[in-house]
């Protein structure tokens, strides 16, 4: 039998525990992890500036060699780097890891840590397995080659052309010429295509006559793009490909270079590493600020400083790096954070949170309402005509992280349905939104666009991407179509409870053995067992199968799953983090909190669902639940 005392218990461990992670503030901050390859990135870029007459720091050359070492200190024992230090090997990181070592001379005089490096990468198939690996997305792979090629490990010819004439255009117009890099990246497609310009220039003089006309001009759009803090994203590896593009075409010195080398240097790790990206601080705090709202016995979180910091850091004019209207968030209160579809309902989430149960005058209300209403319609503006919600620009998906995701139409739903009821909320929108998960519902699951798993054969996360869509259900269309005429909305046969019984199932059938979840039944049979049930995981399969209003009786699995989290929890182990998280394409990253605030929520919903069990059986009659 389930224990809700000893539910309970953990659940108020595991709240005081993510509570203690608050900075001062009031809201939260989190920490990444460091990456290899981010620190790869940033010796290759501090290197080159050297190389070419930067007016850098003196401490550059200490920073550089911090960052040789932790290279060398955590080489995987196949010869190749991962993108974490809990990540298995992969060629791109790899590549970056030999070329940054070779610039620094230190490839040279590590000849057996080169051996091993080269005798991984000549395994994973070389450039082609390189390219093979991105498909033809070359937001990752022209970058990787522009850094081997600035290594002098590969010549110029095998690093493709970016158009870098295109960013002179007006943004408005980048979704309708099929650039060959994602939204996110027009600083590296201009940076490194003048790298490839100045280095081999087409030989096509029109051509040629072209990308030398625009040449400055493009340069500009750098400038423009380039936030206060130096970071284009807040991210070290898109900062240190601009970087070391812009040292090795002579301008070292100029004020984008000097910018991103700032931004380098403040973003180093004790250990001599760098993350991904600065930090994920609007996304862990309202993940964190939902998560704790969940029961509603407790608000002690819902504080009027976190709400202030929450509203400050919505966007307010037209976002020079997307062209994005204001009224969205991204994930962080930094100066490089970009407005997208996946933060912008995380806040109105967490907006509804403080507008219902803080404890806030009728005014401060009114200012959580107008910024809700602003963010709503900066979402449905957002949306693609599939139906979908990208992640942060309308109409591009040329590119497999500017296509709709499920995830994250899931999440933008729920966004919207918190502040509009169904009568209020433009219906093309929302049914259009459904048919989209609907045709996105592949054997039985969905997968998501910003995480996976390292351990399934496609590194993918249907765990995830299933359960995010499973509470829209619960939170969207089961109370939606409770007063809602199907037919009358053109819609006869649509029941939506029959939708996720398959993917409800499906979810259930993911479980392993010691009572976890981790990459899924198909896992087992395709990497002989590598597998791990993660907190993170196991977290979030708790929570879809409770999307099921009789998930406590239906699913005999769900003890045994609460069981291995509570075991987490009283061990302190469900603060172990795992790489599930996606940053630019196949860039893996783990973050401090993600385990802890899963952890609250899955355990947030489990009490909830047996509360909710206890009075339905008091009131027909038949006693509640025993705790054994």
């Amino acid at each position: 039998m389930i224990d809700l005392a000893r539910i309970r218990a953990c659940y108020e461990i595991a709240k005081q525990d993510l509570l203690n992670e608050r900075d001062p503030s009031g809201h939260w901050i989190g920490e990444l992890s460091t990456s290899a390859l981010s620190t790869a990135t940033a010796v290759s870029a501090l290197q080159l500036a050297l190389r070419n007459g930067s007016q850098s720091s003196d401490a550059d050359a200490s920073l550089i060699r911090g960052g040789v070492q932790y290279l060398l200190d955590h080489q995987n024992t196949d010869g190749g780097w991962g993108d974490t230090d809990l990540s298995y090997s992969n060629i791109a990181t790899t590549m970056l890891a030999v070329a940054a070592l070779t610039l620094t001379s230190d490839a040279e005089k590590n000849p057996s840590v080169l051996s091993a490096a080269n005798d991984y990468i000549e395994k994973k198939g070389g450039i082609p397995g390189l390219r093979a690996r991105y498909g033809k997305d070359k937001t990752f792979a022209v970058p990787i080659l522009t850094n081997y090629a600035l290594a002098g490990l590969v010549s110029w010819k095998e690093v493709a052309p970016l158009p870098f004439e295109a960013a002179v255009l007006p943004q408005s117009f980048y979704k309708f010429i099929q650039l060959p890099v994602v939204s996110y990246a027009i600083p590296a497609l201009v940076a490194i295509g003048q790298a490839k310009y100045f280095h081999d220039k087409p030989w096509n003089p029109v051509m040629r006559m072209i990308r030398g006309a625009t040449f400055n001009s493009a340069a500009k759009v750098l400038t423009k793009m380039q936030p206060e803090s130096g970071g284009y994203l807040e991210a070290i590896p898109l900062t240190s490909f601009v970087v070391m593009s812009l040292a090795s075409t002579g301008r070292a010195n100029s004020q984008v270079a000097q910018n991103g080398l700032r931004f380098i240097r403040e973003s180093v790790r004790p250990d001599g590493s760098w993350p991904i990206d600065t930090n994920l601080a609007t996304w862990v705090t309202t993940l964190s600020i939902n998560a704790l709202s969940v029961l509603e016995d407790d608000n002690s979180h819902l504080t009027s400083e976190c709400l202030e910091w929450l509203l400050d850091c919505q966007n307010k004019e037209i976002h020079p790096f997307t062209g994005a209207d204001p009224g969205g968030w991204g994930w962080t209160d930094l100066s490089g954070s970009v407005p997208d579809a996946d933060d912008t309902p995380g806040a109105l989430l967490a907006l509804r949170n403080f507008h219902d149960h803080g404890d806030f005058d009728e005014a401060t209300k009114e200012q959580i309402h107008t910024a809700a209403h602003h963010g709503c319609q900066w979402l449905i503006d957002l949306q693609n005509k599939d139906g979908g919600w990208p992640t942060f620009c309308r109409g591009w998906g040329t590119q497999p992280f500017d296509r709709s995701g499920s995830d994250i139409t899931a999440h933008a739903l729920r966004g919207l349905f918190a502040w509009f009821s169904w009568e209020m909320t433009q219906q093309k929108n929302v049914g259009n939104g459904w048919l989209y998960l609907q045709d996105q519902q592949h054997n039985d699951r969905w997968l998501p666009l910003w995480f996976g798993n390292q351990d399934h054969p496609e590194e993918e996360n249907p765990i995830y991407g299933t359960v995010k869509v499973l509470c829209y259900y619960r939170e969207v269309l089961f109370p939606m179509f409770e007063s809602v005429d199907t037919e009358e909305l053109g819609f006869p046969d649509f029941e939506p409870a029959k939708i996720p019984v398959k993917a409800l199932n499906w979810l259930a059938n993911q479980q392993n053995e010691d009572g976890g979840f981790g990459g899924g039944q198909a896992v087992k049979d395709a990497t002989n067992g590598r597998y791990e049930s993660s907190v993170e995981e196991t977290s979030l399969a708790i929570e879809g199968l409770l999307c099921d209003n009789k998930g406590i009786e239906n699913y005999p699995g769900l003890e045994k799953a609460v069981d291995w989290l509570c075991r987490r929890v009283e061990e302190n182990s469900h603060i172990e983090c795992s790489p599930i998280g996606f940053y630019f394409s196949k860039l893996w990253y783990y973050e401090k909190l993600y385990p802890r605030i899963m952890t609250v929520s899955a355990l947030a919903h489990v009490c909830r669902a047996l509360q909710s069990y206890d009075r339905g059986n008091a009131l027909s009659g038949s006693g509640t639940r025993e705790s054994s």
